[in-house]
């Protein structure tokens, strides 16, 4: 066998590979490697002090609930106190800290003129701040000729600038240190758009943006690591507390969240990015992530796709579903 067939074989079999394990991932390719290869959270994120926004619920909740395991520090920052303890006491009886290794900081990321006295509160408390994780903001449900002007000025003031400016106030800290890590909850409706969420998408883009220019800015200090995470559809209050045509108004439901991944298994794959510093990752099944994918590398298709499905999505919120459960429904996958 000649050498050229023998690398032929040896590049079709590693494609071949690759394929089986891309329709089996729940993330990209390069966190699915890190989940098999990487350096493990419990290795990389002990004693240090992470600060979460958005911990009152979902995504923010769960977090809390396994870094408490790993014996870090907790910051809960979120606009509800009463949560906040909640999410505190239950750290506390599954988790491996004591009452002195929790600071419950109640935060309006809205109000910017709080967030330099709210980042001195936790370096009083703790003396640094090793994790910042943006996760606090809100997702929209509705068709934009229909919705007030003021619902995407709140989207951007709460899920991007109220984000930036927190950042801003922990960054030089950061840099004073060398080191640290922001790592931003981010979405799939970072990378792509869809119809009834045109202006959490505009703000999850103005963050992608933000935070690649931000890392860009900061190669002389190689010891801090800005991460995006771009999950997809994941089991929480986000389409419960979604806007919707007015400020005031939200959708005020969950609809069926059975299709959507486990809240436990996309913090997982986080804490594995977290652990080995990766820039950006998506974590989400399928179609979702082969959507990602084929957003990157086949744009027209993408969009094409998009319009089809989006039809179907006002189609399925009209009538009071979930936007995205009666045709995603078969494809989903469980997670333990």
């Amino acid at each position: 066998m000649s050498w050229e067939l023998l690398l032929g074989l040896c590049a079709l079999l590693l494609l071949v590979v690759q394929l089986l394990r891309f329709l089996r991932a729940d993330g990209d390719l390069t966190l699915m490697w890190a989940e098999w290869q990487g350096r493990r959270p419990e290795w990389e994120l002990t004693d240090m002090v992470v600060w979460v926004t958005g911990a009152s619920s979902g995504i923010g909740e769960e977090l809390a609930y396994q870094l408490s395991k790993l014996g870090v520090s907790l910051v809960l920052s979120a606009r509800r106190v009463d949560e906040l303890e909640r999410v505190k006491r239950k750290c506390l009886e599954n988790g491996n800290l004591k009452g002195k290794d929790i600071l419950v900081l109640p935060l309006d990321l809205t109000n910017t003129s709080s967030h330099e006295v709210a980042t001195k509160a936790v370096l009083q408390e703790f003396g640094k701040i090793d994790i910042l994780v943006n996760n606090g903001g809100r997702s929209q449900r509705s068709l934009f000729v229909d919705t007030s002007l003021d619902v995407y000025k709140e989207l951007i003031d709460l899920n991007y600038l109220g984000t930036v400016s927190l950042t801003k106030c922990v960054l030089p800290h950061m840099i004073e240190r060398k080191q640290g890590k922001i790592v931003t909850v981010n979405s799939l409706m970072g990378i792509l758009s869809v119809s009834l969420a045109s202006g959490y998408c505009a703000s999850k883009h103005a963050l992608r943006g933000f935070f690649n220019g931000l890392r860009s800015e900061l190669g002389a200090y190689p010891g801090i690591t800005i991460s995006n995470i771009c999950p997809g559809p994941v089991q929480s209050n986000i389409v419960k507390n979604a806007l919707t045509e007015e400020v005031m108004k939200s959708v005020g439901n969950d609809g069926d969240q059975s299709y959507k991944m486990a809240t436990s298994r996309c913090v997982r794959l986080m804490l594995i990015s977290m652990a080995n510093d990766l820039k950006e990752v998506w974590i989400s099944d399928h179609p979702f992530l082969l959507l990602a994918y084929l957003g990157q590398y086949m744009p027209t298709l993408t969009w094409w796709l998009s319009s089809k499905l989006g039809k179907r999505r006002i189609e399925n919120f009209r009538s009071g579903m979930d936007a995205d459960f009666s045709y995603f429904k078969p494809l989903k996958k469980k997670h333990d």
